[in-house]
């Protein structure tokens, strides 16, 4: 597993970057209670880079995961899963073209067992698989929407892709009153990128990101949740990281099986609690049923206000009932709405 450069973390360290040199997620009251007001930037080093370069490149790509590449253009960066045989989500990275290559970002805890996998199928393809997350930066920014940000590259619809400052800024869906941003570029860059922003806005640690990130409903599978949900259930065909109309990969029989066959019984809800943190595969429990857990958190974490988002999926029955975390004596979880419909796409 490789990791972030000791000069980007030194760099972080020396501006005051909380858990800067650590992946564990920051406390309620390391976040800044001003974090929706000022905005913030974040420096993903619990995060990891997979490059995928070669001729075969894109068909390689499109015969192991769930979005479409033959699709991807320049300019956009996309959602994708990567299925066991069982349909069941193994990985969930954003992707882009740079150069030429394919970059995949993922949680850096997941990376060496991804690219090993991925690498048990190139066989004879002209495929090249690399871990670049010690050469190659990735930044979370959260603008307020009344904020003037000089920052060149500013795209206006999610998921665009543009230059910005030697490296590449892909914008992200919106969430709780930010426009997101991620620019990712070499790491001897991204102290240019971080002066010019951190001037601007809050320094944060990871945490910050991951928390928007839930609040906009994107769900990351991590160690806990592999091979835990079929992607319809934690709403990944409804933020377009799902194709059905391209051609077959590891699961595709199945997923394809679960969109088409019956009304779906399992989704994932936005929910927060007052309540520490918990950890990924954590199991949820209802009154109405409660002999059995009814589902389990995707992720989770403290948000500026003290209290605990999690993205929680389960059985859609239940929702109506009280719902606990840990077990029937836990902390109940209030539901909240989505920012995106629940209605199956086509």
């Amino acid at each position: 597993m490789t990791e972030p450069s000791s000069t980007w973390l030194d760099f972080l360290s020396k501006q005051g970057v909380p858990a800067a040199a650590a992946t564990v997620s920051e406390s309620a009251a390391s976040m800044s209670s001003n974090l929706l007001k000022h905005g913030f930037i974040s420096p993903l080093i619990d995060h990891g880079i997979l490059s995928v370069s070669g001729q075969d490149a894109i068909n390689f790509l499109q015969n192991q995961l769930t979005n479409d590449l033959a699709s991807l253009d320049e300019h956009h960066a996309q959602l994708s899963g990567y299925c066991a045989a069982n349909g069941r989500l193994l990985a969930t990275v954003l992707l882009w073209k740079s150069a030429e290559s394919i970059l995949m970002l993922l949680p850096q805890s997941l990376l060496a067992s991804f690219q090993k996998r991925l690498q048990m199928f190139v066989l004879r393809a002209k495929v090249q698989l690399e871990d670049v997350s010690s050469s190659v930066a990735a930044i979370g920014l959260g603008i307020p929407q009344q904020h003037t940000l000089e920052l060149a590259g500013l795209a206006p619809q999610a998921f665009e892709l543009s230059a910005s400052l030697n490296g590449q800024l892909i914008r992200m869906p919106d969430a709780v009153g930010l426009q997101r941003y991620l620019w990712i570029g070499p790491q001897e860059h991204a102290p240019e990128l971080w002066t010019t922003v951190a001037s601007q806005v809050s320094i944060a640690s990871p945490a910050a990101w991951h928390w928007t990130q839930i609040q906009a409903g994107l769900p990351q599978i991590l160690e806990p949740t592999r091979e835990k949900f079929v992607p319809q259930m934690v709403n990944f065909e409804l933020i377009g990281g799902v194709n059905f109309r391209k051609g077959c990969y590891p699961g595709q029989e199945i997923v394809a099986r679960s969109q088409y066959l019956g009304k779906l019984k399992r989704r994932m809800q936005l929910a927060t609690a007052n309540a520490t943190m918990v950890l990924p595969g954590t199991e949820v429990f209802s009154d109405a049923d409660p002999g059995q857990p009814c589902g389990m958190v995707v992720n989770a974490e403290l948000g500026p206000d003290g209290r605990l988002a999690c993205l929680v999926e389960m059985k859609l029955e239940l929702l109506g009932s009280n719902i606990h975390l840990q077990s029937l004596e836990g902390p109940r979880l209030e539901f909240g709405p989505l920012p995106y419909s629940l209605e199956a796409s086509s």
